[in-house]
This record gives C-alpha cells, sequence and structure tokens, in this order.
C-alpha cells in the first residue's frame, strides 16, 4: 500500500498539533517483542511512571493491546467466487466455494470472516451429494457446523450463497486507507458527469471479507479464482490470467480469472469499467495497463519503464518476478495512493497524466509508486507479514525500492533526494509519534500505516545495506525470498537470512533499529591540535525512552586542497571522543560523509567550512545541508556568491533549493541577483525550477516584473502557469482577471487550485458559477484547499446569493469520506461564520455530530 500525505501545510501543521495535543502524559505500557527463531530480540526499556519524577515526552504512545498474530486454526486453500452486481442497489450477488483443511488440530467448526452478508445457503460439498450445513452469523463472523471433525490430513469444500452490501456497513477507515468496506461502486447509475462507472475492490487491511466470506488474516494463503459477469462494454481484471470470457445469452459476459499460485486474502482484487488496455510483455509474461480511453496516447510515458524495472528487479534480487502476469488499473475515487494486488496493482486515477501533465512530472511522482507497488509483489505478496505488527516486512522493502530504482535510473543525485525527502518526512512525524518499526502492541492495526512503517523502515534497510554492504545486502535478500517463498513471517526471518548470509550476529541492529523506537539526535563538534581532529560524538535524545544507539559511520576530512580521508568509526556511547590524523588544520570535517544515518543533526561547523562543503559535496543532501544552514547569511558576499554559484548547478533540486532561499534577498548585488533570477524563471529547463524561481521574485523589494509573470500563465508548464496566478492573485493587473477566465477551464490539478485561489481574492458574483462547476473535477486531495478557497469568494457576494455554496459545503463537512475533506468543507464555512448567524448553527450541528475524534479535537481547538 502507498501510504501519500498532503503537502498541505496548513494541514501538516492540524495533524502535527492534534497529534501533540492527543499524546499522554504518562504510560506504564512497552512494547512486547515475539521472540524469533533463534534468539530472544530484547525488549524496549519499559517506560517508567510519571510518578517517578521523569519528564514523559509527548511522542510517546500510550499503552496499546498486544496485538499476536492470528491463531490459525483452519487454511483457506483456495477460494472460488462466481459473482455478479446489482449496480441500483450496489449489491454484489455471489456464490463462493472454499476448499478448507484443518491446520493441526482436527476441527468440527468453521469460522469465517463474512461482514454484512445476507447468507442465503451454506452447504458441505460432496462427490455425490451435497449436504445443508446449520450456521450462526452476527453479520460479522459465520460460524458453520461442520457434519464431523475433520483432521489435517483431509481437506472439505463448503458452498456459501450471499449478498454483499458494502454501503451499509459501519463507516471505518484512517489516514492512509480511508475507508475499509471492501467494494466500491463508482457513479453506478451514471449520474455524474465527466466520471465513469467503475467498480473496483480494496482489500487491506481485513477488508476482503466484505466482499466474499474468508478467513481476513494476512497469515492465510490460497488460491483462487473468481468469475465476474459484466455488462459487455466493460472490462475486466482480477488476479492471475484470463482464462475464459463467454458472452451470455442477457448480454452480459462473465470473464474467469485464475491465480495458481496462493497469496493472502487481502491481496485479491476485482475491477470493472470501461478501459483502453495497454499490452505489453516481459519474459514472456503479459504487461498490462488500464486507463480511461482519453489517458491512451499517454500511457506509455507513465507506465513504461515497468518492464525493465521489473527486469531490475529481478536481477538484483535473484528472484525472477515470481508471478503469471502484471497489471496495473487506475481507478477513480479510490481510497488511498495505490494497492499491491498479486499481479494487478491498482492505483488512484491521479497516476493517469495529459501531456502537460507529463511536462511536471518527475520521478517522485508517479514512477516511485509504481516501482513501490511492483516491489511488493515481492516483498507483501511472495512473501508476506505474518500479523499487522510487522508490516514493515512489506513497507519498508517497496518504500526503498523507490530508493533503488532512483538511483539505478537517474543516478545518484536523485536517490539522494528521496533519501534527503524519506528522512524529513519520518522526522516529522517523530515530533508527535515514536514506535518500534515492528510494534506489537497498537489500538488499531490501521496504525501501523505511517512513516515509521514506511519512510523510517526504508531509511533502516539502507543503512543495513551500507554496514553490511551491496553485495551480501542483496544475497541476504535473495535468502530471505527463497527460504520463504508464498509464506507469511516475522521479523526474525529477515534477521535470520542476513545473520547466515554475512555469518554476523545482527541482533544488536535489529534490535535498536526494528524493536526500539527513536532515533539518534547527535550534536558532533570537533577541534584540531598537535596533528590530530578530535571528534566529539554526543547522543542527546531522551536515553530513558529510547536506546543509546550503536552508530558505525564515515568522517571524511579534507586537507591540503586533497581529497579527502575517509574514516570509519563506530559510536557506542552517550559522549565519544575520536582521533583522527591529519596534518593540518582541515578545511572540513564531515560527519556521516555518506549521508546514511538516520538520525537529527546539530553539527558545528564554521561558515567557511559549510561553503567548502557545498562546493565537495559528495551527494545532493550535503549539499542542501549547507545550502540550508546558510540561508539566513545571504549578506554575505561569498555566501551570495555561493546561492548565485548554485543556480547553475547540474541538478534541479539544488538549483530549486538554492531560489527557496533566496526569498527576501537583501545581499550584495541586488541587481545581478535579480537578473539571475530573471534568467532561470525564463529558460531553465525544468518546471519546478521555473516555478519557484517567480515565487522568489515576487518576495524581492521593487520588483516590478509583472510582464514575466503575464507571460508564464500561458507557459506549458502548469506548475509554472500556476505559480504566476498565484503571485497575480494578490498583485493582479488590470488584464489579469481576462487571462485568468481564458484559462479557467483546465484539466491541471495545481493550476485550477491557483485560479480557486486567484478568483477567491479578485473575483465576486461571475465566478460563484465556476466554482460550483468545477468542484467536481477537483481531485480529492485538493478540496481541502478549494473549499477555503470557495468560501472566501462567497464572503465577496450577497447573503442571498450563497444558498448552493452553503449546501455544498454543508454536504461535504457532513459526508465526505476523506476527513481532511470534511475540515476543508468545515473551514470553508467558517470564513462565513463571522457575520453569518445561520452558518454558526449550522457549524454547531456539524460539530455535534462529527464522529471522528481527530475532527472533534480540531473543532473543539477552534
Amino acid at each position: 500500500m502507498k501510504y501519500l500525505v498532503s503537502g498541505l501545510t496548513s494541514l501538516l501543521l492540524f495533524v502535527h498539533l492534534l497529534a501533540t495535543a492527543q499524546s499522554p502524559s504518562s504510560t506504564t505500557g512497552k512494547p512486547t517483542p515475539k521472540a524469533p527463531a533463534r534468539k530472544k530480540a530484547v525488549p524496549a526499556a519499559a517506560p517508567a511512571p510519571a510518578s517517578a519524577g521523569l519528564v514523559v515526552p509527548s511522542w510517546l504512545p500510550a499503552d496499546a493491546p498486544y496485538q499476536p498474530a492470528a491463531t490459525i486454526l483452519t487454511d483457506v486453500l483456495d477460494t472460488k467466487l462466481d459473482v455478479r452486481f446489482d449496480y441500483k442497489k450496489q449489491y454484489l450477488l455471489g456464490t463462493a466455494v472454499l476448499t478448507l483443511r484443518s491446520h493441526f488440530y482436527p476441527q468440527s467448526e468453521l469460522v469465517l470472516d463474512a461482514k454484512g452478508f445476507d447468507i442465503q445457503k451454506v452447504e458441505l460439498l460432496g462427490d455425490k451429494k451435497n449436504k445443508t450445513l446449520n450456521y450462526n452469523y452476527n453479520r460479522r463472523k459465520l460460524v458453520i457446523t461442520l457434519d464431523h471433525a475433520y483432521p489435517r490430513s483431509t481437506s472439505y469444500q463448503v458452498r456459501i450463497a450471499y449478498v454483499a452490501k458494502p454501503n451499509e456497513l459501519p463507516q471505518g477507515g484512517s489516514a492512509a486507507i480511508r475507508s475499509d468496506k471492501g467494494l466500491y461502486f463508482i457513479n453506478p447509475l451514471g449520474l455524474e458527469k465527466n466520471k465513469p462507472r467503475q467498480i473496483w475492490t480494496q482489500g487491506e487491511t481485513e477488508s476482503s471479507s466484505c466482499w466474499f466470506p474468508t478467513i481476513d488474516k494476512p497469515n492465510q494463503r490460497m488460491t483462487q479464482e473468481i468469475s465476474m459477469t459484466v455488462e459487455k462494454q466493460f472490462k475486466t481484471l482480477s488476479n492471475g490470467l484470463l482464462v475464459s470470457s463467454k458472452a451470455n445469452t442477457d448480454g452480459t459476459r462473465t470473464d474467469t480469472w485464475k491465480l495458481s499460485e496462493p497469496h493472502a486474502p487481502y491481496l485479491a482484487a476485482m475491477v470493472v469499467g470501461d478501459f483502453t488496455v495497454i499490452s505489453e510483455s516481459w519474459h514472456g509474461k503479459p504487461v498490462e495497463y488500464y486507463v480511461e480511453p482519453q489517458y491512451t496516447g499517454t500511457v506509455r510515458a507513465v507506465f513504461g519503464h515497468t518492464p525493465e524495472m521489473m527486469e531490475f528487479f529481478s536481477k538484483k534480487l535473484g528472484v525472477e518476478y515470481p508471478w503469471a502476469k502484471y497489471a496495473q488499473v487506475a481507478v477513480r475515487d479510490y481510497i488511498s495512493g495505490a494497492m499491491e494486488n498479486t499481479t494487478a496493482t491498482i492505483h488512484g486515477a491521479t497516476i493517469q497524466a495529459t501531456r502537460r501533465d507529463l511536462i511536471d512530472a518527475n520521478y517522485q511522482t508517479a514512477e516511485s509508486t509504481i516501482a513501490h507497488e511492483l516491489f511488493h509483489q515481492w516483498f507483501g505478496d511472495y512473501v508476506t507479514t505474518e500479523s499487522w505488527a510487522n508490516l514493515p516486512l512489506n513497507e519498508s522493502f517497496a518504500d526503498y525500492s523507490e530508493y533503488l530504482w532512483a538511483e539505478h535510473k537517474y543516478g545518484a543525485a536523485e536517490a539522494s533526494l528521496l533519501q534527503e525527502t524519506k528522512i524529513n518526512n519520518y522526522l516529522e512525524e517523530a515530533q508527535s509519534k515514536r514506535e518500534p518499526l515492528i510494534r506489537y502492541r497498537y489500538t488499531n492495526r490501521e496504525d501501523m500505516f505511517d512513516r515509521h512503517s514506511y519512510d523510517k523502515g526504508g531509511r533502516v534497510l539502507h543503512m543495513l545495506r551500507k554496514y553490511v554492504g551491496d553485495d551480501a545486502f542483496f544475497a541476504s535478500l535473495n535468502r530471505y525470498l527463497v527460504e520463504n517463498k508464498q509464506t507469511a513471517v516475522e521479523v526474525s526471518k529477515l534477521r535470520v537470512a542476513f545473520e547466515e548470509t554475512t555469518g554476523e550476529d545482527l541482533m544488536w541492529f535489529f534490535n535498536q533499529w526494528f524493536m526500539q523506537r527513536g532515533h539518534p539526535e547527535l550534536r558532533i563538534t570537533h577541534s584540531y591540535t598537535g596533528g590530530q581532529v578530535a571528534l566529539r560524538v554526543q547522543q542527546v535524545q531522551d536515553t530513558v525512552f529510547q536506546p543509546i544507539f550503536r552508530l558505525p559511520v564515515t568522517v571524511s576530512v579534507w586537507a591540503n586542497g586533497a581529497a579527502p580521508t575517509d574514516h570509519r568509526i563506530n559510536v557506542t556511547k552517550a559522549d565519544q571522543t575520536f582521533l583522527l590524523p591529519a596534518s593540518q588544520k582541515p578545511l572540513l570535517v564531515k560527519f556521516d560523509s555518506q549521508s546514511q544515518l538516520l538520525a537529527q543533526f546539530n553539527e558545528e561547523r564554521s561558515q567557511d567550512e559549510l561553503i567548502f562543503q557545498f562546493y565537495h559535496a559528495q551527494s545532493y543532501q550535503q549539499k542542501s545541508e549547507a545550502l540550508e544552514l546558510l540561508q539566513n547569511k545571504t549578506a554575505d558576499l561569498g555566501v551570495s556568491s555561493l546561492m548565485r554559484a548554485a543556480l547553475n548547478d547540474r541538478f534541479w533540486a539544488v538549483r530549486r533549493a538554492a531560489l527557496d532561499h533566496l526569498r527576501h534577498y537583501r545581499g550584495p548585488e541586488p541587481e545581478g541577483v535579480r537578473k539571475d533570477l530573471q534568467r532561470v524563471a525564463t529558460t531553465d529547463p525544468n518546471s519546478r525550477v521555473r516555478a519557484q524561481a517567480l515565487t522568489t521574485m515576487a518576495t524581492l523589494p521593487d520588483g516590478k516584473y509583472s510582464p514575466l509573470y503575464s507571460k508564464a500563465v500561458a507557459d506549458s508548464s502548469a506548475l509554472v502557469a500556476a505559480a504566476a496566478v498565484e503571485i497575480l492573485s494578490k498583485r493582479p493587473e488590470a488584464n489579469s482577471r481576462q487571462q485568468i477566465a481564458a484559462i479557467d477551464n483546465t484539466a491541471s490539478g495545481p493550476l485550477l487550485l491557483a485560479i480557486a485561489s486567484f478568483y477567491s481574492l479578485n473575483g465576486g458574483l461571475d465566478q460563484y458559477p465556476w466554482f460550483l462547476r468545477r468542484l467536481p473535477d477537483v481531485p480529492e486531495a485538493d478540496l481541502y484547499v478549494f473549499f477555503q478557497s470557495f468560501g472566501t469568494l462567497m464572503t465577496h457576494i450577497p447573503p442571498v446569493e450563497r444558498d448552493k455554496g452553503l449546501k455544498v459545503l454543508e454536504d461535504y463537512a457532513r459526508n465526505a469520506s476523506r476527513y481532511e475533506v470534511r475540515l476543508g468543507a468545515y473551514r470553508g464555512l467558517a470564513l462565513l461564520a463571522p457575520t453569518s448567524p445561520q452558518v454558526k448553527a449550522l457549524m454547531k450541528n456539524i460539530r455535534e455530530k462529527e464522529t471522528d475524534d481527530r475532527l472533534k479535537t480540531f473543532y473543539n481547538l477552534m
């Protein structure tokens, strides 16, 4: 599962403040690691109670229940489904034939997960005669009484006729997976303009049992056959291969998909819709892309690297892509980023792109998601976590695949940028939450889908790779995959694979990074005397609730203008000094010069050292750090010159970072800097850099760049145009509204938001219909911002004209499936409340009826 977080600054701030507000002031609980196969992991130290006089950090979680792997009484060996759909009622009409076997002990009862069904018939299939079975059903669990106790040596088959009613289930979900009803009908009656009719499923974590009866746990594995009867104009997709397609006399068609290798129930999938299918192959296996017909021309530009990724990952892992085919499909109104269903990944519709969208694409957009979900076909599908407590065995690897592909395809700088982004993602979350990667204690399994399991886990794997070396790292992954193929595992299996490959006891690494919470917070200073550098490393993190880390790391020393000398040191204490030989006072001493550690750094360096670091940096991260630490010193000629030099760097992200740090520039040679900015804004080949240049120019005093902004509104890049429109929204020209009106039918999400911002500040009643008309075109992820622009616009129009807008905001504030969309609509209403008692009363009613704890807390803070 790809977990994507909105980049909206205000929303991130809300989430951070909210999480902090909900953090406990004390706790007496601790995670309880499960005993690995060979050695018992050392558990994290139990937090002391508040009464002991300790200051408990706000990020320490409250005590939570122990969550073991599910006990297996019965194995689901095979699932055969025959389904059709009632679009009007949004029902699935199904028959399931399950082949089962007692796991070890004989069983006379079968307990299945089956959520919200109408059960019509349950029978035992026999060679000569079927037998009706008695059952009890509470709309969550189907408990079937078998005709006798079955030993593990004897399999049996049960057939269940049922109706699944996903829309009648209680609403659930989380920030990562926003709904848990399993089966979704999109525009089922065709009443929504500009939206296709579709059906799709989402099984993770345990929602497959919302559309077929099963034992809905990740430590089950089954083969599968699904027959879907659909209207003849629709395409279908499921796991495995399409083994038959039969036209029916009533004008429908029945497609049968078969997966011959076993996988976990949460990976089962169905998709129905009007798609164009583009087919390729890799090693004789079908590789297919399903998109809406209007995106046919850009399919290969979006998905075309997939066969190359399959080749790269297969060679790196020494395990060829293990399934019979690989397909990817883009669906509307998807409830997460993407999902790695075995052989059939589902993406949200935003992965589809117009030719204009492709201008602004970079690796960290669609392609990273494609790599992430493909890597899951090995890590998650072929070898599966046995419990959600071990989720990083799926997600950390998928997250790290993004780095591996960037490094292979686009080079070290792109990979380093990704590394920086991922570290920052985790550290941002760590302000309000610190958990072990492997968590046997949590309140809700959805809590596992966070920046720990993804971003932190991927960085932990990177450190492990750097510690053991590339050959050992990939040989260990090969051993892990080969020895555990088609099974469910816990983290000890990974550790054992590395230990048996390298011959080294790695308990220390797995214990501190997988089984304990937190990260090192380092203060690093150095001095030079008598031919030696004295490097002092202090671990200043709270070591009551986090460990003192063992940190193998490289320190590089530059002296005499020569190449750096690398020193490998091993930090093992809270306060440690290392003596490094140097014939002269160094020009730079750089701790963690390979940028491999997941840590927070307070590393003492002079301005001259930072300038030297930028010009001699070994990675993008080192350059980025120097720019960040020098950003408030641009009045100095050396720093100003460095920033201007960075505008010519070969890597686009360095140029963009320098532009960001030149905002509000007050340093020397202002005219020269302005000319540099204008040059970059008009000629840089990267649209993200040009957009940032425009934004930076708008912060400079006495800047008269209106002709440049007006010209940029028509730029081929939507990002550049959006940046220009945002600037003009705050400083409009006489012809700005006419310019914006000429492009306000855009299909670009970023540009649509910028136009909404412009109209909110400069529009009136004439633009009111535009907001209502364009609302269906706004991606869900952008509604948070769009609704606040809409609310601002409505403050400029007469109250008697607001009824439609108020009803729209009210409907979304009450009923939107995503909590941040409800929040955006509520904040849109809040802009109108100061002058409207009616809106105040409406907001009060919304607050009182809200059931989401996150939103209730926020509303109370307001």
